[in-house]
């Protein structure tokens, strides 16, 4: 169990993987389970099957004597769990760990899942910010997408969130998708500002094996945008969101002053988080652990006692983690905290290797700090650190 692993840092972060979904997005390569159109939480064998079984993980960790700050739901299609559901997982969380009374909760969620009874029951048991899987506006590539909502789910779940006083709303769009044009994704972008959500992602289209999208396309292939239309959609949502007000905070991430999602900034600042459910990573005691991603051997392992069987990270691969996470905030690193944690050596070798792109001016070195320069480092950071990762792992 996870009571054998040595906590250097406390631990105050929870994800929880709800795996169930409607129809499997024909992008997504996540650890989900389809229960179809109609079935929900409290009709759902499976789901409250899942729950239980979730909530004996939970009882099964150690506590790292720090209360919860933030507890992420994410899925799957997390807003198919019933009220009572939600209910009982907040409940095991609070009763092992607690959780703190300015806690952020978030919740993914899709439009056309839950009705207003629902969303009451989610704000009333703690659900305090609300991540929309909008993914576009327009009806024919929520259809290419394979998604199960349509546009009126999408405004009427956005007066439903609105109308029970959710805080916070962040909204997810999807860019380079097949047939998406810089025009179609403009639109989309100013359909999302107009709504005024307080957090807004933008993740780029990764064809991954496996997957329906997978099967239909290589990367490059049409109607797939050219790699220079989906570098200038990146641009373009860079200098909308901007404009609108929103800070840039993150490679994919946007969001209003004071509105950052205090969750994922966990795992770009490599802090130690619980993980629960099927799929779930953990980062704890300086060990990455994943649970299995089928239901049966996660139920099994659970039954097992929650086992984890793997190594503490190599200092080398905490480096590179560290860089990796961090590099994708707009502040990037400390200098100093990364002499202190692994030595001024290795500072001085990510400087040597890091030259050339500080002559491009893709990273710079400001108040201490190492970063990305917006837009340029974030759009070629997979080229900053495939060569930090190469030259470091020497």
């Amino acid at each position: 169990m996870e009571q054998n692993l040595v906590f250097t840092t406390m631990v105050d972060a929870a994800y929880i993987h709800i795996p169930f979904c409607r129809r499997r997005c024909y992008y997504c390569d996540f650890p989900v389970f389809v229960i179809g159109e109609r079935l929900r939480g409290e009709t759902s064998l499976g789901m409250q099957q899942y729950v239980a079984t979730l909530t004996e993980e939970i009882a099964n960790t150690l506590v790292s004597g720090q209360y919860l700050k933030t507890i992420f739901f994410g899925g799957g299609t997390p807003s198919l769990l019933s009220v009572d559901q939600l209910q009982q997982i907040l409940a095991i969380l609070d009763r092992r760990f607690g959780i703190d009374k300015e806690a952020e909760i978030s919740m993914e969620m899709d439009p056309g899942t839950f009705d207003l009874p629902h969303i009451s029951g989610y704000r009333h048991a703690g659900i305090n910010r609300i991540s929309l899987g909008v993914q576009a506006f327009q009806a024919e590539l929520l259809q290419v997408c394979g998604r199960s909502h349509n546009l009126g789910d999408i405004f009427s779940a956005i007066e439903m969130i609105r109308q029970v006083g959710v805080p916070e709303l962040s909204l997810d769009l999807i860019s380079g998708l097949p047939h998406q044009t810089l025009e179609i994704w403009q639109d989309s972008l100013k359909q999302a500002v107009a709504i005024t959500p307080t957090h807004v992602s933008i993740y780029d289209l990764t064809i991954e094996p496996g997957t329906a999208f997978g099967r239909y396309f290589q990367p490059g292939d049409r109607p797939l945008p050219t790699d220079e239309i989906t570098v200038k959609m990146y641009r373009l949502a860079q200098h909308l969101l901007t404009g609108a007000g929103y800070e840039h905070y993150e490679i994919s991430n946007y969001a209003q002053p004071r509105h950052q999602c205090h969750h994922n900034r966990v795992y770009w600042e490599n802090r130690p988080y619980y993980g629960f459910g099927m799929g779930a990573a953990s980062y704890m005691g300086g060990k990455r652990f994943t649970r299995p991603r089928k239901t049966q051997e996660y139920y099994q392992w659970v039954k097992d006692g929650c086992v984890i069987n793997c190594e503490v990270t190599p200092v080398d691969e905490m480096l590179l983690d560290t860089l990796m996470l961090g590099l994708r905030l707009a502040e990037g690193v400390g200098m100093q905290m990364l002499i202190e944690k692994f030595g001024k050596q290795n500072v001085e070798k990510i400087f040597r290797i890091l030259q050339p792109f500080v002559e491009k001016r893709w990273v710079q070195i400001v108040g201490g700090r190492l970063k990305l320069s917006d837009p340029e480092g974030f759009l070629f950071s997979n080229v900053v650190l495939s060569t930090l990762f190469k030259e470091l792992g020497k």
